[in-house]
């Protein structure tokens, strides 16, 4: 059983989100006066890439994936080559634990919007998951995503923050799938911990 489910306003609207999210944060980066930088656009997930929480394969999983940008202050379990402290993740899961887990907090987070992608959701092995995207194009800054947790849908690591910029679709979804609204504000350790 598989569904396809899209946004309804179609691609223009997609576009048009994904373009005002980056602009956001490029912009949220240039008017920072405290010595801030510009933190780095999300990259395209490579095929063979492993999450630094976990260490599973990103692109073999469904569900949202994540990445993160420490730039000079990176954490030590991260490779020391790693461009502006690049961190990648096969779930929005792992992405939170990582990122609520270690000190200093990351310069930017990403997660995949599923407002600017066209997504599936379908039964696999019994288990009703949402497909990956691995684009630089399919993620959102965490700042502008209304997560819905808790959801009857999975992703790599079972329970899913699965995040929308637009939060009618969020609501939309909720709706269809079930689980509840959170703001990336309100994400805590304790709530990723109990999906």
């Amino acid at each position: 059983m598989s569904s396809r489910l899209t946004v309804s306003d179609g691609l223009s609207r997609r576009s048009f989100l994904s373009a005002a999210t980056a602009s956001a944060v490029v912009l949220a980066g240039c008017l920072g006066g405290d010595g801030e930088t510009n933190v780095p656009e999300p990259v395209d997930i490579e095929d063979d890439q492993a999450c630094d929480q976990c260490d599973m394969r990103i692109t073999m999983h469904p569900g949202p994936v994540g990445q993160a940008y420490y730039l000079d202050d990176t954490p030590d379990d991260l490779p020391d080559d790693r461009e502006d402290g690049h961190a990648r993740f096969c779930s929005s899961w792992c992405t939170y634990v990582y990122t609520l887990e270690r000190d200093p907090s990351p310069a930017g987070i990403y997660t995949t919007d599923y407002s600017t992608v066209e997504y599936a959701v379908q039964t696999d092995a019994g288990t009703t998951v949402i497909d990956a995207h691995f684009g630089a194009d399919a993620f959102g800054a965490v700042e502008g995503l209304t997560y819905v947790v808790d959801s009857d849908v999975e992703g790599a690591m079972g329970g899913s923050l699965i995040g929308f910029s637009a939060s009618a679709d969020a609501e939309d979804f909720r709706a269809e799938y079930g689980g509840n609204i959170v703001e990336h504000g309100d994400v805590t350790l304790e709530l990723v911990r109990g999906l």
